[in-house]
């Protein structure tokens, strides 16, 4: 019977991964990742030749037929994105869905993804949180914060360097200046970093200085002027 393995890749540090994931990949009849250049640097680095196939944002639904029928041809396949795991602000939601309407088995394995060190880091509460990623662009992108401002959960965003400042600036707009955030970079890498401390100062500290790198903004329902800021 074919199987779909979703496989978590480090989205930092190589040793995030996981012995399972290195095993499940050795096994895989064919790996299906975002980018192939991206997935065949990690496989070169743990010492894994397999067949790469692209399966990315652009084209998952022209290839999800062909996808469905690799897939059904192979004892076992993987799929992977660029870091983190797949359908988590990634592509693999289509192709998981259409394997169960198939009866192909599907496991998703556990293993790295961004938000959960950065909330956990935050100092901020993770009993219960709202996990939004990344905002729209355009439409839709007021009614979203809107909706979020009222939320009665800590909220997890992923933003790009680009759109950060712009995103603080409506956090502050729409949420409050002084609503607490922590807003992390480069998680799992070399220069990761957090800066703890309300949403006001995290646009005086974001509009000052370079902003390069990935980041997860948590941000807080409560407004606590008495949590200490970190910004290590």
């Amino acid at each position: 019977m074919p199987k779909l393995y979703i496989v978590p890749t480090p989205i930092g540090n190589l040793e995030d991964i996981t012995l399972r994931a290195l095993r499940v990949l050795k096994e895989s009849d064919l790996i299906y990742a975002e980018d192939t250049r991206v997935t065949r640097v990690l496989l070169k680095h743990f010492d894994i030749p397999k067949k790469l196939l692209s399966f990315h944002t652009n084209n998952e639904h022209a290839q999800l037929q062909e996808a469905l029928r690799q897939i059904e041809a192979h004892e076992q396949v993987a799929l992977v994105s660029d870091a983190g795991t797949p359908g988590i602000s990634d592509p693999g939601f289509l192709l998981v869905r259409a394997c169960i309407e198939q009866g192909i088995e599907v496991e998703c394995l556990p293993g790295p993804t961004a938000f959960v060190p950065a909330l956990v880091a935050s100092g901020l509460p993770a009993d219960r949180f709202f996990f939004e990623g990344f905002l729209p662009h355009k439409k839709g992108r007021q009614s979203r914060l809107e909706y979020l401002a009222n939320l009665e959960h800590t909220v997890v965003l992923y933003e790009s360097p680009y759109r950060l400042v712009k995103t603080l600036q409506q956090v502050a707009q729409f949420m409050g200046g002084e609503r607490r955030i922590s807003v992390a970079k480069e998680i799992s890498k070399m220069y990761e970093m957090h800066f703890r401390g309300s949403v006001q100062e995290a646009l005086n500290y974001f509009t000052s200085h370079v902003v390069k790198g990935e980041f997860v903004l948590i941000i807080g329902k409560e407004v606590n002027s008495h949590e200490p800021t970190d910004n290590s």
